[in-house]
């Protein structure tokens, strides 16, 4: 209640101060032409606040909204001529310009930011023309006047009168009073979110393009009373007015006082019709004023002026009265009663297959999900886990989608993705995607239509039994990165969700926080609430799943309790690997010193620890292999091993300089150059050029596939995956590195082509090169490594030679955690 009066009371203060003015002008205390400015500067707020807050809340730049305003402006013209009354005079005009807006921004949510600029651009030049050659309705270059307009109510309004004067700085007043009071709505909220992660917002029941519309019909119409209000001002409508340069100061005006302001905005607009004045004052041209003021505000207030002083303001008050950091635990985790029959919806999954163009990542998959069952999908990278959870959400992106699945007795491929929220589906996401521009209880309301009282107490309680109480009013980017996990969580538990898909749940939490999101998903199954989790901690997600169901390739190896799971051959050999290769592992040098190593090392993103106190000695002529599941921070250890990546703390000490080249996962090769374009880029990068470049690329050409190699000209994007892995390798190689890391160097290839990958990475260590392979599968590096780190949850679980009996088992132990049995890895 104490909210919603303060809020009444914020929305009120624009109106006041428009009845003010309107006070001062009527006893005189202002001048004619004093009122005059005044009325424009209010109609330019209008203008300014559609075009900021469009910027602000849904992401859409415009330059187009001069176009709209000369709509406003001519309807006016047009209705005073041809006797029409005041209201649906302003009424068409809205509408003709709100129609405009939502056409413009349903056709350009699909594309970037930059297009959309562009198609307004191109819809404004387009208006300009139309206005010069409509001259029946326009009077073309001669303009046309505005004249009497009847009031439904009595009275008329004179177009240059003093009325229409007091008509405007009125207007705006409850133009900003509604803009104060849409801050607080959904209408906002769900703009906001479909801007910051339109995928993120489909699960939640948000159709980006539906809101980009929306918000350029709401601006647009908005846009078009302003257009109005310049006409009854002005009393005359001249298609000068509206140029490309209205435009861009509108633009520029929003920037000036803060994108998504609406104090922002009343600034800009005071600032846009006061500009001429305060230019001439200065004695210098007003565009070179405006675009000082703007270089200035950008490079000392990026925010604008309004946010800019307001952050100030917030941060004096800080340091008087400093805020709790501390988050509140959780209650216990008692169960909440299930609602009276929301709790019965059964997931069916039959023969589900995904195709992206020639890959097959789904084929064959048939599941059942429970009321109150918490399922876990496991699997090694690739295997086919988020695809699953994609196409249950409908947030797959191109695939093509064969068989069935439904739930709550609906087809869900036959339901768009914002529609599943209806049906009760709730989905987190691996790294807490919250929306970070909109506060923690904000991040829960947008998923309701309409926010009432009642839903503001259900969210209040939600966020208490999640731990947040209190925090509501606080943003994302405030929290840890645990908590923030734990608004993900209540986000996809909020609307009463009957299935819960969880994408990594525990990833990235330290113990304190998994054991507390498990009491959670305790909370949830208690309920009555079906949970579908992925995740790569095994014993944590093992500690809360009712049945587990092994994916590899795409297709279930494997399904029941945890223990039958972990037991059963064929999923232990997808997570560790199998191979017939023979042992590919050269001789390495008897006392190799090391090149380098790491003490203490750890490294965190954020509230993310990914690596914890790591101590290696990597050694020269080696190949060393850092193995564990996806998630366990070996590309992390990589890229500090190659050194383009500094660690939070610790030291990495290399005794002499050293070469170093990183192969990154996914090889990020330049598809559209040819395979000499990328070997080029490359030695340009590490310095090297004519014909030391020339050689350089003949002898990585001699590392390539013999198709390849006489084939420099092809694209790298015409090559198979292993061909692309080895031009990656290849052109690591262009830097004459003594130290190379390969990331996942496996990762998509056909058997064959793992053992020529690895067959010539051998090779490099036996040419004295030193080799880290960062690998998922255990049993490829026992094959290939003179040494094996184990990675579980950035600590080293497990260090050894492959050539120690009882090194296989310890290793796999490492892998899996608590949750490991044991069975010996066969090489």
């Amino acid at each position: 209640m104490l909210w919603s009066w303060r809020l009444a009371v914020r929305a009120l203060l624009a109106p006041l101060a428009a009845v003010l003015l309107v006070v001062a002008i009527e006893g005189g205390a202002l001048p004619a032409y004093q009122a005059y400015s005044v009325a424009l500067a209010a109609t330019y707020t209008v203008l300014v606040l559609s075009v900021g807050l469009l910027a602000g809340w849904a992401g859409i730049w415009s330059v187009g909204h001069p176009a709209l305003f000369a709509i406003g402006a001519y309807t006016v013209a047009f209705g005073s001529s041809h006797g029409w009354a005041l209201e649906p005079t302003v009424l068409v005009a809205m509408v003709l310009a709100g129609g405009c807006g939502a056409f413009l921004g349903f056709a350009g949510a699909r594309f970037s930011v930059l297009y959309i600029a562009l198609l307004t651009l191109a819809f404004s030049l387009v208006a300009l023309e139309v206005i010069n050659r409509w001259v029946d309705v326009t009077g073309g270059d001669q303009g046309a006047a505005v004249g009497e307009l009847p009031s439904l109510f009595g009275g008329t309004l004179a177009g240059g009168g003093a009325d229409a004067v007091v008509a405007a700085i009125l207007t705006a007043g409850v133009v900003v009073g509604i803009a104060v009071l849409a801050r607080s709505t959904s209408l906002r909220m769900r703009m906001v979110a479909a801007k910051s992660h339109p995928v993120v917002a489909r699960s939640v029941g948000v159709a980006p393009e539906a809101q980009s519309a929306l918000a350029f019909g709401v601006s647009g119409a908005a846009t078009g009373l302003a257009g109005v209000l310049l006409g009854l001002i002005t009393g005359f409508v001249s298609p000068e007015t509206f140029s490309l340069t209205l435009g861009i100061n509108s633009v520029a005006a929003a920037v000036l006082g803060g994108v998504g302001a609406v104090a922002g905005g009343v600034f800009g607009g005071v600032f846009l019709a006061f500009a001429p004045t305060l230019a001439g004052l200065l004695g210098i041209d007003q565009l070179i004023l405006q675009g000082a003021l703007l270089i200035l505000t950008l490079l000392l207030l990026p925010t604008g002026v309004v946010p800019s002083l307001g952050a100030l303001l917030r941060t004096l008050v800080r340091r008087i009265r400093p805020p709790s950091e501390a988050v509140p635990e959780p209650p216990p985790a008692t169960a909440d009663p299930p609602a009276v029959g929301s709790h019965t919806a059964e997931l069916e999954v039959r023969d589900l297959g995904v195709a992206f163009g020639g890959l097959q990542a789904l084929d064959g998959v048939s599941l059942t999900v429970r009321p109150g069952e918490v399922v876990a999908i496991i699997g090694p990278n690739g295997a086919g886990k988020t695809t699953l959870v994609n196409a249950l959400c409908g947030l797959l992106s191109g695939g093509r989608t064969t068989g069935s699945a439904t739930f709550a007795g609906a087809d869900l491929f036959r339901v768009r993705a914002t529609r599943r929220r209806r049906l009760g589906i709730g989905r987190t996401f691996q790294h807490a995607e919250v929306f970070g521009e909109l506060t923690v209880a904000e991040n829960l309301l947008c998923t309701s239509r309409w926010v009432t009282a009642d839903r503001r107490r259900a969210v209040e309680a939600l966020l208490a039994q999640v731990g947040l109480a209190g925090l509501g009013d606080r943003h994302p980017d405030q929290l840890p990165f645990g908590p923030q996990k734990r608004l993900d969580l209540a986000r996809a538990r909020a609307e009463n969700a009957r299935l819960l898909i969880m994408d990594e749940p525990f990833g990235g939490l330290d113990s304190a926080e998994r054991g507390l999101l498990a009491a959670q998903i305790g909370r949830v199954r208690a309920a009555g609430t079906s949970v579908v989790i992925i995740d790569h901690v095994l014993e944590d997600l093992f500690a809360v799943a009712d049945r587990v169901v092994a994916f590899d390739f795409g297709r279930p190896i494997g399904e029941g309790t945890p223990d039958q799971v972990m037991a059963d051959e064929q999923v232990r050999r997808s997570y560790l690997g199998v191979t017939t290769a023979e042992r590919l592992r050269p001789l390495v040098r008897a006392g190799a010193e090391p090149v380098l190593s790491l003490t203490g090392v750890t490294h965190r993103y954020g509230g993310v620890t990914a690596l914890d106190g790591i101590d290696l000695v990597v050694r020269g002529g080696a190949v060393l292999a850092v193995v564990g599941a996806n998630g366990a921070g070996k590309s992390t250890l990589g890229q500090i091993l190659h050194g383009s990546l500094t660690p939070t703390a610790g030291e990495r000490t290399v005794p002499e300089p050293v070469r170093s080249s990183l192969v990154p996962e996914g090889r990020a090769l330049f598809r559209s150059l040819s395979v000499r374009e990328n070997l080029e880029v490359a030695g340009y990068a590490a310095g090297v050029k004519g014909r030391e470049l020339r050689s350089r690329i003949d002898d990585a050409a001699e590392w390539l596939p013999e198709r390849v190699r006489t084939r420099l000209g092809l694209p790298a994007a015409a090559l198979s995956g292993g061909e692309q892995q080895l031009l990656a390798v290849a052109r690591a190689l262009i830097a004459d590195p003594r130290l190379v890391v390969v990331d996942e160097p496996a990762l998509g290839l056909a058997p064959a082509l793992v053992d020529e990958v690895y067959g010539r990475i051998a090779g490099l260590a036996e040419d004295g090169v030193t080799v880290v392979v960062l690998e998922q599968l255990l049993t490829r590096a026992l094959t290939v490594a003179h040494e094996v780190v184990v990675l579980h949850e950035g600590v080293i679980g497990a260090t050894g030679s492959p050539e120690d009996p009882s090194f296989a088992v310890r290793a796999e132990r490492a892998y899996f955690g608590a949750s490991s049995t044991e069975h010996p890895v066969r090489p």
